[in-house]
């Protein structure tokens, strides 16, 4: 009986504990759950984003595969320029451990084989090894022989791996038009740069898994798109004999440099653009600054006589005068408004004679009254008709539209000084197709060096050669900006007029042998301009012309600036750039099978009418207005080289020299360093200025070459991430910054070499040692970015 109340008792104390410990518990499970539930949502809902992108950085890798870049052919598809697979060497710095000193030393022995290659240096290579864990480039671009031995010194830590690499066959053949390319295959100058999006073509992408040990585990891949390729209107054979031409005049003339243009003048295609002295682009390591300008271009000069052309043309189109008319020359000397002209001493005391004789003497006093019974508005209409003033649209970088004054700033003997080509500044590209207008019977063809752009490659049955086979009319479909200039009746009596220039006048030297020729010589005084004064021992030499005379197959324009070899009477356009003219065009039109129009001498009947009394060519008296041609550089548009002066030669012809002195003065050391950046920032491209400021670039960071510069170039530290790819192809990092070097005291090579190495671009201005440059020292910026650097000496 005493049991059961006990047993009662117990139980009535036990339940509810047990409730009450499971309540708590379940309440902890709740809340566990609930706090698991509310950490999850925030983390996979709110910061969804954020974690993903984080999660992305650590376990994927995007890189860019490099595309094939377009090829440029020859208008008989004779590869002018091409991609090829070359071994680039580069390091694993973590992989070498302490053995880095040694390693840099023994692959500086072999890599480091021009001294003047800072990138390749022992102490530099050193320095990437220690900046990096990762990565670190060793060598880009080596040739086959260096690749094997680096192979054959089997270093832990040191690979290979298959680059892109520019190549030029014919190496220097029309260096200036090509142009070139910098390390990340870029273009930097001629149809390189010009049409550089278009051949670059679209990379690749490929997205790789990586685990915590940074190994591979898969990728998915997007392939490159290739670069398009270039047909040009340039013929490889007639581009050489013009260069070969060219290239012995300026040696023997010891001149400063010069320019032959061939052009059909039916079409208005560029059959050879050649410049003297050239470059290698495949050296890119020993090019000069002061050959990298297409000067048929981008310089401009005054033509002298040879703008006498338009002169008497229009006279003739417009004022109603004839070959067979007589001008009084008044003894060789004419008054306008208290300056007087005169012929040249030889032509002193001509008195009447007619048009046709005035144009083979090369008289300035029958050349101002031509212009005079025009008027100024009409030799205007002219004078632009013929493309002066305005930029040809030829597919060239950098084209300046030369420099034309409106008639409402010209002077009261303007019109006078500009009938004798003083006062006006033409470009030999201009020039030459002046005369392919006078000989296709007057129709202003616009000049071009692209035939077409394409996908197809050699061997492609739908890419055809398009040989070069003269035409002797114009095509049925004009393109745009053909227009007429004169008439077909005008055009033919100039052409009479100047082949008399060639058989009677100033001319001689520019006969051929079995083939009419005709054209007319030009000799100027180049502007000194510190002093705005013409110089009076330099000199530019030019003779343009086309033959044959009856159907034209080619038109020539030879210029070559600052002869000095032998007396001063020989400097001039007839002695100087005719006989090019001569060789030139005779070998042109043998190689394209041009019928003779003229019996054929043996050597001894050349030898017997070869004059032997050259006529004088002598450069007009100076009446020309330098001032005034001074002030119309800053009449011009911004983006006209002349104006932004980024791309001067160091002795540039008359005003392009002058426009490089206004655009770098002597005081400029001077100048505090926010005008400096101010300067070099101007001079960015709008493309390139906005990627600057994107990634932080400011000018106050613009450094001064006044204030001590080293002059080895600081490269700042750079970690590139690459992938070798079992094809060769080249992958790299799409979203790498470099830092931007400090390129201060160093020369064109150094920084040309350095930002090629980091992959970056150089625009250089001017020549000498490196002073400026944009963006500044110590800037992230992206592959590629383009670095204005100024040469100062």
């Amino acid at each position: 009986m005493s049991q059961a109340p006990r047993q009662t008792s117990r139980r009535t104390l036990t339940a509810p504990i047990r409730r009450i410990r499971f309540a708590w518990v379940a309440i902890f499970f709740c809340a566990w759950v609930a706090i698991i539930g509310l950490r999850l949502t925030w983390l996979q809902v709110v910061q969804r984003a954020e974690w993903m992108d984080k999660a992305g950085r650590q376990q994927q890798r995007t890189f860019a595969v490099a595309p094939r870049r377009g090829v440029l052919y020859d208008r008989d598809l004779r590869e002018l320029a091409m991609t090829v697979l070359v071994d680039s060497v580069y390091a694993v710095p973590s992989e070498l451990g302490e053995n880095r000193a040694n390693a840099a030393e023994l692959l500086a022995k072999i890599v480091h084989t021009d001294t003047g290659d800072v990138f390749t240096s022992e102490p530099q290579m050193l320095a990437r090894f220690n900046e990096s864990r990762n990565f670190a480039w060793v060598a880009r671009r080596v040739d086959a022989d260096t690749a094997n031995r680096v192979r054959e010194l089997n270093l832990k830590g040191i690979y290979l791996q298959k680059e892109f690499k520019r190549f030029y066959p014919n190496n220097d053949l029309a260096a200036q038009v090509l142009g070139y390319v910098g390390t990340d295959d870029t273009g930097l100058g001629g149809l390189e740069q010009q049409f550089d999006d278009d051949m670059h073509g679209a990379p690749g992408h490929m997205l790789t898994a990586v685990d915590a040990k940074r190994h591979v585990m898969g990728s998915v891949e997007n392939e490159p798109m290739p670069g398009e390729n270039l047909v040009l209107t340039i013929d490889a054979n007639i581009q050489y004999m013009a260069e070969r031409a060219l290239d012995e005049q300026v040696q023997k003339e010891k001149a400063l440099h010069g320019t032959v243009v061939v052009q059909d003048p039916h079409t208005g295609q560029i059959l050879a653009l050649a410049i003297s002295p050239r470059f290698n682009p495949n050296d890119s390591r020993h090019m000069d600054a002061g050959v990298l300008t297409d000067l048929a271009v981008s310089d401009v000069y005054e033509p002298g006589s040879t703008f006498k052309l338009v002169t008497y043309s229009a006279a003739i189109d417009a004022a109603g005068v004839e070959p067979t008319d007589i001008v009084d020359c008044q003894g060789g000397a004419i008054t306008l408004f208290g300056r007087t002209i005169h012929d040249d001493k030889s032509d002193m005391g001509l008195g009447q004679i007619t048009v046709q004789r005035a144009l083979e003497k090369s008289s300035d006093v029958a050349a101002v009254k031509m212009a005079l019974k025009l008027g100024k508005d009409k030799f205007y209409e002219y004078m632009k008709g013929y493309g002066f003033g305005d930029r040809s649209g030829i597919e060239l970088p950098s084209e300046t539209r030369g420099l034309l004054r409106n008639p409402k700033r010209w002077g009261a003997t303007s019109i006078g000084s500009m009938a004798i080509g003083q006062e006006v500044g033409v470009t030999p590209i201009q020039l030459v197709t002046m005369v392919s207008t006078i000989a296709n019977g007057g129709v202003y063809m616009p000049p071009h060096v692209l035939l077409q752009s394409t996908d197809e490659m050699k061997g492609d049955a739908r890419l055809q050669a398009a040989a070069f086979h003269p035409e002797n009319q114009l095509p049925a479909k004009l393109p745009d900006g053909a227009h007429r200039v004169i008439s077909e009746m005008t055009s033919a009596k100039m052409r009479m007029m100047m082949q008399g220039i060639v058989t009677e006048g100033t001319g001689k030297q520019a006969a051929l042998n079995g083939y009419s020729s005709a054209g007319k010589t030009g000799t100027a005084q180049k502007i000194d301009p510190a002093t705005h004064t013409y110089s009076h021992t330099k000199l530019v030499a030019s003779f343009a012309g086309f033959a044959p005379v009856s159907n034209p197959a080619i038109s020539v324009t030879v210029v070559i600036d600052t002869p000095t070899a032998g007396a001063g009477n020989l400097h001039y356009g007839g002695t100087v750039s005719a006989p090019v003219f001569a060789e030139v065009a005779q070998q042109v039109l043998e190689y394209l099978g041009v019928p003779h129009d003229q019996p054929l001498k043996t050597k001894k009947e050349l030898l017997a009418s070869k004059p032997r009394d050259l006529p004088d060519d002598a450069p007009s008296e100076n009446v020309g207005d330098l001032d005034a041609m001074f002030d119309e550089i800053n009449n011009l548009p911004a983006d006209d080289p002349l104006r932004s002066a980024q791309s001067p030669t160091p002795d540039a012809t008359a005003v392009a020299s002058a426009d490089a002195a206004l655009s770098t003065p002597a005081s400029s050391s001077q100048a505090s360093g926010a005008t400096k950046a101010s300067r070099m920032l101007g001079l960015l491209p709008a493309k390139v200025l906005a990627a600057f400021e994107a990634n932080g670039g400011t000018s106050s960071a613009m450094p001064d070459a006044a204030s001590g510069a080293s002059a080895a170039i600081r490269v700042p530290a750079f970690t590139p991430q690459v992938q070798a790819r079992a094809n060769g192809s080249v992958v790299v990092d799409a979203g790498r910054r470099v830092a931007v070097p400090s390129f201060a005291g160093a020369g064109l090579r150094g920084v040309v070499e350095t930002a090629a190495g980091l992959g970056l671009r150089v625009e250089p201005v001017g020549s000498g040692i490196a002073s400026e440059q944009a963006p500044a020292a110590g800037t992230m910026v992206p592959l590629g970015t383009e670095v204005v650097v100024r040469f100062t000496r």
